[in-house]
């Protein structure tokens, strides 16, 4: 049997999960909380096998919490519940020892699952998490590629930008054709477009002063 504490500052939620888990038999709700300070008293009383830890609690929230309750009962595995869908959440709650992400957003199915494979030891993030952290790694990528530009490429792409063709931005910087159409070629592939407009486009999403 899994022994759970539930930390959130709301009565509600609270009497909402103890009733829906309790229903669970490989579950046990070991006691709740209210604010921080208790939870971390009772983590150190009880070192219960799972802590479903509201991220917003008073008088501190949940991450300082976790930071606590990791060194005073290592052994509890930390599940962040919460209502932000912030991919730095997710971030700084696993940096800070959880195992668990589950958003308010999420199933009762979700949040078994996530108590089951935390107990074991994995990972749990819900499925809106994954889905909002595998796009924020994808633009901090490209975010990446266009500040991976060289000062020479980024006159390059100033003169792009104004309506330069091959052979003037050539003249203007005083270089050789084929040098102009060599970091043209490597400005397209590093920002990974295919043409000058959407080049363009990349820049300015990317908040790139050209």
């Amino acid at each position: 049997m899994i022994r759970i504490v539930i930390a959130d500052d709301h009565q509600l939620i609270r009497d909402a999960w103890t009733m829906i888990l309790s229903r669970d038999r490989r579950f046990k709700i070991m006691g709740c909380c209210s604010d921080s300070t208790e939870t971390v008293r009772m983590c150190l009383k009880l070192k219960p096998d799972i802590l479903l830890l509201d991220i917003y609690m008073p008088p501190y929230n949940g991450m300082e919490a976790a930071k606590k309750i990791r060194k005073i009962s290592p052994a509890t595995g930390i599940i962040a519940i919460t209502i932000s869908n912030h991919p730095v959440h997710v971030k700084q709650m696993l940096l800070l020892g959880a195992l668990g992400y589950v958003t308010k957003n999420s199933s009762i199915v979700e949040m078994k699952d996530a108590i089951l494979a935390v107990s074991e030891g994995k990972k749990y993030i819900c499925n809106e998490m994954r889905e909002l952290l595998i796009e924020a790694h994808l633009h901090d990528n490209e975010d990446s590629a266009v500040h991976s530009l060289t000062g020479r490429e980024l006159e390059i792409v100033k003169l792009i930008n104004e309506g330069h063709s091959s052979k003037e931005i050539s003249i203007a910087l005083d270089i050789a054709l084929k040098t102009v159409e060599t970091h043209r070629h490597n400005i397209l592939k590093k920002v990974k477009v295919k043409n000058a407009v959407s080049l363009i486009h990349a820049m300015n999403d990317n908040a790139v002063r050209i």
